[in-house]
This record gives C-alpha cells, sequence and structure tokens, in this order.
C-alpha cells in the first residue's frame, strides 16, 4: 500500500518513513504541502500520515485539498498541537485518526492499519483465487492455507494483480504502486520481481499464472492446479 507522510522535520519525517518501508509499506515523504499535492496527483495513494505545522499551508487546508482529489483517502494526523480543541478540529475536519507528539512507532502503525481496515471495509480487504488468499491489510499471504514467503514487493505485486484478476495491468501502473516515488523502480526491477513471484506462486503449487503482455503489462489467471 502507498502512503503519503507529509512531515517537515526531517528526523521525524525519516524516522516515520524508515519504519513504515521496513512494515512492508510503499512511503512517498515530503516535507510541505505544495509536494504532497504533486505526489497525490502523479499516483494514488491509500492513505495519508499529515503534520499540521507545515511551512507553506496549514495542515487541515492541506488535508482538504487532498480530500478534493481523492475523497476516501483517510488520514492520521500526527502533531504537537496536543490540546482537546485541536484534536477535536481535527477529527471534525475529516482526519480518521490524531496522535499527538512523542509518539510510539508500533502505535502508529497500529492506527494506520486500524484506518486503513475501516477504509477496507467498503472494498476487498482479503482476496482468494486459485488457492491463494492475500489479505491486504496484514500483508499476509497463503497458499493451500499455508503461508507465501514474500517481499514487500512481491506483496504489493500479488496485491495489485489479485485485484483484477484477469485484466491487463500496464507496467507504469505497477511501477506506480510498487515504488514511491523517490525509489522509482526500473523496468528490470519490475520484470525481476514478477520473476521471483512467478517461482514461489509455482513451488506452493498455486493455481495462478502471471501472463506477460510484451510491451503492455502482465495479468493474473486462474490455472489449473498443479
Amino acid at each position: 500500500m502507498r502512503i503519503l507522510l507529509v512531515e517537515d522535520h526531517q528526523a521525524i519525517r525519516e524516522m516515520i518513513a524508515d519504519h513504515l518501508r521496513e512494515r512492508g509499506f510503499a512511503v512517498d515523504a515530503v516535507d510541505r504541502g505544495e509536494r504532497a499535492l504533486a505526489a497525490a496527483r502523479i499516483a494514488p495513494i491509500d492513505a495519508v500520515v499529515l503534520d499540521l505545522g507545515l511551512p507553506d499551508t496549514d495542515g487541515m487546508q492541506l488535508l482538504a485539498a487532498l480530500r478534493a482529489a481523492q475523497a476516501d483517502v483517510p488520514a492520521i494526523i500526527v502533531t504537537a498541537r496536543d490540546g482537546v480543541d485541536d484534536r477535536l478540529l481535527g477529527l471534525n475536519s475529516g482526519a480518521d485518526d490524531y496522535i499527538v507528539k512523542p509518539f510510539n512507532l508500533l502505535e502508529l502503525e497500529a492506527r494506520l492499519r486500524a484506518v486503513l481496515r475501516r477504509a477496507g471495509s467498503r472494498r476487498e480487504t482479503r482476496y482468494t483465487l486459485g488457492g491463494v488468499t492475500f489479505d491486504t491489510v496484514t500483508r499476509e499471504a497463503t497458499a493451500f492455507g499455508k503461508p507465501l514467503d514474500l517481499t514487500r514487493r512481491e506483496a504489493a505485486l500479488l496485491e495489485e494483480l489479485l485485484r483484477v484478476p484477469g485484466q491487463v495491468i500496464t507496467k507504469d501502473r505497477l511501477e506506480d504502486r510498487l515504488y514511491a516515488l523517490e525509489d522509482a523502480g526500473s523496468a528490470n526491477a519490475l520484470e525481476a520481481a514478477v520473476s521471483r513471484l512467478r517461482r514461489k506462486l509455482s513451488s506452493a503449487h498455486a493455481a495462478l499464472s502471471i501472463e506477460t503482455k510484451w510491451g503492455i503489462g502482465y495479468r493474473l489467471i486462474e490455472a489449473e492446479a498443479r
């Protein structure tokens, strides 16, 4: 899943981004509202983690602008503003959660997964096809009930393919979903991820096949069980 992190304090921004990336998220980390809006226009985002005290805009105004672009994107405010009125303003302005600094990274991650889970109640959070099941919240995949050991890139690739089985997803779309802006992958990196996922699905005897549409992209189809 792709997270937009908006935090002007460099150390805090890097700390949050590093933690979330280690936990399997693609993170676009920016330090001001203008860059946040640009990142949101480039590729769809699944959630926003937002500081209120930004150098070029108020966080509440930025949240409104992001919601205008993507109405249902869940948002967590992370701020030093700890007054009750501030919390009420944030939540009443459309934030899904409000965390006061300093905070625990594991708590932030748990709250992020919670708002993603609530947002996911409006869409699928678990996909099953060809004996393979993938949980978009826990990021766990199984084949016929046995865990699949996937890297975060492979898990993200499997998720995107399972969302629209049988449909071709372009390489550009997959690269947008698998890689953050500052971590953009090459065409070879995507092909390598596809190759690794194919091998792991085959080793697990999953009844799935990843087809290559040369020059276009990939699609996932159900095959005979091996």
